[in-house]
């Protein structure tokens, strides 16, 4: 593990098996996160972009290698521990937001502290400081039906954010989006690395959005290439 990485991966594969046969979608995959960097994966679909995204948040196990989060190797971890790891570490935002729709846009964000035991009061004043560094003060009552499509994402990373994950892991954010609101979201996930100083993997497609993160990283034939 490079000194200081927030999470980092050694000689990562992945193996399913399909019938007879033994399917590689990952192989011998080393890469160092880095406290604030900004890392793009790209790659063909199909290419095991998600599957690399969910194993380096302990979402999926590897077929071997390892990987150590925030300096504690996940394989030595229970499913149970490897949760409170997450919650304590680890933000995620994928292209479809996983609202709860039966709570607020403050409740949603507010869920992941209340999953770590912190108190109601300090957990719904936290998540309403996130909200309003989204730009959605105006829309802390309201439910994920009644919001638009680039706010509802906008909730999402406000809860990815909320409990100060050193790092957030995105598959394809803003794949949904129209490209106006897609800028935004770009432009507000920027702003909050400067001032929060977490950092961020994410897949994308968005060849423009990629390069104007710190690193890109190409995912082919199973192998991560700079």
């Amino acid at each position: 593990m490079a000194r200081g990485a927030v999470i980092s991966c050694r000689h990562l594969s992945k193996i399913y098996t399909q019938g007879p046969q033994q399917v590689e979608v990952l192989t011998d995959i080393n890469l160092n996160v880095m406290p604030g960097e900004r890392i793009a994966i790209v790659g063909s679909s199909g290419s095991g972009k998600t599957t690399l995204l969910n194993m380096l948040g302990g979402l999926d196990m590897p077929s071997g290698g390892e990987i150590d989060v925030a300096g504690q190797a996940l394989s030595a971890l229970s499913d149970k521990e490897r949760g409170l790891l997450r919650n304590r570490y680890l933000g995620f935002v994928y292209q479809f937001h996983h609202l709860l729709g039966e709570f607020s846009a403050l409740e949603n964000v507010a869920m992941p502290l209340l999953i770590g035991g912190a108190r109601v009061a300090d957990a719904r004043d936290r998540a309403a400081e996130l909200l309003r560094r989204v730009g959605l003060q105006h829309r802390l009552s309201h439910k994920p039906a009644e919001l638009s499509g680039g706010e509802r994402q906008r909730v999402a990373i406000a809860r990815a954010l909320v409990a100060s994950p050193r790092c957030v892991l995105m598959d394809e954010p803003t794949g949904n989006l129209d490209r106006r609101t897609a800028s935004g979201i770009h432009e507000l996930m920027q702003d909050l690395n400067q001032q929060l100083a977490t950092s961020f993997v994410v897949v994308t497609h968005d060849e423009q959005f990629a390069a104007s993160l710190d690193r890109v990283l190409l995912l082919n034939n199973g192998c991560l290439q700079a």
